[in-house]
């Protein structure tokens, strides 16, 4: 039963994928596309901890599901089904089989990652995870979706380059011929290359979960995207980036300065999201930067894990993430209801989009509390902990800034009713978000229902809040800070670094052609694994 599941979970989007190409059965694949990601679902609530399933024994190509990766597969399946049923409402009919045949593709990759046990596997399914979502972010074939997925194809890249580079270190330290990840780590804390493997390692999934300088392919990518595909490429595309840390940083190999390597990186991450996000005005930009805010917390978790050695940091870490796809995929697509609800159904928007802002802050009793509290082992307290709050601070402040922005969206046709198709999944990802944490909380409970901890959580959700009222007394003093940030600096860079700028810009040139580049790193990474199996 468990094998069936591991390899129903990528296999399911793929066999809609090829009905798809059948004209006859189009529309009922289309119709299903929620349908989906339910294996997946399945998968994580039963086949957790479980025997992995050997695809292939000569080097151990598996699948297998341990406790951090199924609570991410868990909430990463709700929303890919929740944003399925959305996609039915939101995308023209006439475009909906097109918009499927780069969905479901980056579904499979998406769900994949969680259940891949091999460096081969879970490199394919990362790429796959990764590249046809350049589809999505051109969707619309504006000017600014054309530059996005430009930018973001470019970008991801560069990052599979850096995680093949750092995967073939791994396969030539391993001593046998098992490419399974639990076989190819160990030798990882004696290898010669260990600190070049792991530099390539957090470059790659760096990349994808935002990480600061490489974070800018999130605030590109989700303001020019159709409103499903911006929820999962925050909610469950980037947490590619945060498994890959879990599961090739363990702490018994991982030296403790490269945790805190990425507990600074991870704070400046956090900080950085926060001050470019509060200069914003889409709110589908602010939700962008707050992503990237989040995932700098989680990093820096993971980081603290590292360097002090708490085996529980993989799990908690997890946990942290698993609010972030439900919340942050459930505002996402509160941005394309807000934009057809007029009237009283506004309230139906503003409502729960404002106790999942605050839940991000810390709010008590929120499911973002819980996913704090998590964490606490790892920052809450000494210097760590003062940033922690300070983060909390600031993401209070640019969740409530978010709140402004969408209020600001909203349409002014009060008889405006947004269709089923787009209340229902919304109005469900906010009640997952706030009922999940609850049911899945890895602490003690003793040592978070008191009136102590309620009253220490309280606090740095007010200050945000004081703080907002500054935003709005002296906010339109602040610089226009365009989307991007940091990429728009590197471009001038570039440009006046001739004869350098003319060389770089044919790389990014020759990048852009993304199916050749791709596909390259693809046949590449097939090629070497066959190699491997038949060596």
């Amino acid at each position: 039963m468990n094998a069936l599941l591991l390899a129903a979970t990528p296999l399911a989007p793929l066999l809609l994928l090829a009905a798809l190409t059948v004209p006859a059965l189009r529309g009922r694949a289309l119709a299903l596309l929620w349908i989906a990601p339910l294996p997946g679902l399945a998968c994580a609530l039963l086949a957790a901890g479980g025997e992995p399933f050997i695809v292939y024994a000569r080097v151990r190509l598996t699948l297998a599901l341990d406790h951090p990766s199924a609570l991410l597969l868990g909430a990463a399946s709700l929303l890919w089904c929740a944003a399925s049923v959305y996609v039915r409402a939101y995308v023209e009919r006439d475009a909906q089989w097109r918009f499927a045949a780069w969905w479901l593709p980056t579904m499979a990759g998406s769900l994949g990652v969680f259940i891949a046990g091999d460096l081969v596997g879970f490199y394919l399914v990362f790429a796959l995870a990764s590249l046809p979502a350049w589809g999505l972010v051109i969707h619309d074939r504006t000017p600014r979706a054309w530059a996005a997925g430009a930018s973001y194809i470019l970008l991801t890249v560069v990052g599979e380059a850096a995680l093949l580079a750092g995967f073939a270190l791994l396969a030539a330290f391993t001593p046998g011929s098992s490419l399974a990840i639990a076989d190819v780590l160990p030798s990882l804390a004696t290898a010669p290359l260990r600190d070049l493997a792991i530099a390539f390692l957090v470059a790659g999934f760096g990349l994808k979960a935002g990480m600061v300088p490489l974070h800018v392919w999130l605030p590109l990518a989700h303001p020019a995207a159709p409103m499903p595909a911006s929820a999962v490429l925050s909610g469950a595309i980037i947490k590619a980036g945060i498994i890959g840390l879990i599961r090739f940083l363990p702490g018994d190999v991982t030296p403790a300065n490269w945790g805190e390597v990425l507990t600074v990186l991870g704070f400046v991450t956090a900080f950085w999201g926060v001050a470019i996000g509060i200069t914003q005005r889409n709110p589908k930009t602010v939700l962008a930067y707050s992503s990237v805010s989040q995932m700098g917390v989680v990093v820096a978790a993971i980081g603290m894990g590292l360097a002090h050695g708490i085996g529980t940091t993989p799990v908690s870490a997890a946990f942290y993430a698993t609010h972030h796809v439900l919340a942050k995929g459930a505002l996402f697509l509160a941005v394309g209801v807000a934009a057809v609800a007029g009237g009283r159904a506004r309230w139906l928007v503003l409502g729960p989009a404002v106790v999942l802002a605050l839940g991000f802050g810390g709010m008590p009793l929120t499911g973002g509390w819980l996913a704090k509290e998590a964490v606490k082992a790892e920052l809450g307290s000494g210097f760590v902990g003062t940033l922690s709050v300070l983060s909390a601070i600031g993401s209070t402040l640019l969740m409530l800034h978010f709140t402004r922005r969408l209020a600001a969206a909203i349409t002014e046709d009060a008889n405006a009713r947004p269709p089923a198709g787009m209340l229902l999944p919304w109005l469900a990802m906010a009640a997952a978000s706030m009922a999940v944490p609850w049911l899945l909380f890895p602490g003690a409970w003793p040592d978070v229902l008191t009136m102590a901890a309620l009253a220490k959580a309280i606090w740095p959700v007010l200050l945000g809040a004081a703080a907002l009222l500054l935003l709005i007394r002296w906010g339109d003093r602040l610089p226009a800070i365009p989307e991007g940030d940091v990429i728009h600096l590197a471009r001038r860079v570039i440009r006046a670094a001739a004869p350098l700028g003319d060389m770089l810009a044919r790389a990014e040139t020759l990048l852009r052609a993304w199916p050749a580049a791709g596909l390259a790193l693809l046949l590449l990474t097939v090629a070497l694994g066959l190699v491997m199996i038949g060596s």
